[in-house]
This record gives C-alpha cells, sequence and structure tokens, in this order.
C-alpha cells in the first residue's frame, strides 16, 4: 500500500484541476499522451490522473508568475518621497 501525504488543501482548485485533467484525458490532447505514458510506466489510474493534476498545476503556477511578473513590469514606476 502506498500513503500518501494529506489530502486537504485548496478542495476548489483541486477540483478545477481534476474537472481539466478528466477533460484532457477524455480529448486526443499531450494531457491524454502523459497520462497514457504514466499508465504505461505501472502506474494505477489514480496514480496517474494525480501525475496528471501535478503537472497541469505547474503549468497553471507558471502562467500566473508571468502574468505577474508582466504587471510589474508594466506598472508606472511610484516616486519615493525624500526628506
Amino acid at each position: 500500500m502506498r500513503h500518501r501525504l494529506n489530502r486537504g488543501g485548496n478542495r476548489q482548485l483541486n477540483r478545477a484541476l481534476y474537472t481539466i485533467a478528466i477533460t484532457e484525458i477524455r480529448a486526443d490532447t499531450e494531457g491524454r499522451t502523459y497520462y497514457e505514458r504514466k499508465r504505461a510506466e505501472g502506474k494505477t489510474n489514480r496514480e496517474a490522473l494525480r501525475c496528471l493534476k501535478r503537472r497541469l498545476s505547474d503549468v497553471v503556477y507558471k502562467t500566473l508568475r508571468a502574468d505577474a511578473a508582466a504587471t510589474t513590469a508594466s506598472l508606472p514606476a511610484v516616486p519615493t518621497a525624500t526628506a
């Protein structure tokens, strides 16, 4: 039996990632290819799905970071008060 970490956390985000992962698996996408590769490696359905969700969360995080950096770069400089 494999022991996993706490399944808690942000339940809304977890549900959103689950929905995205299931949609990816149903269609002919890169996500489905990744999922099938994990299954071929001997992982169970749940383990392969968990791997895909982790991969998707990495993509979401990188996108959020890039958007934040772009927003910060486009903000005008705030003058600082000198006394």
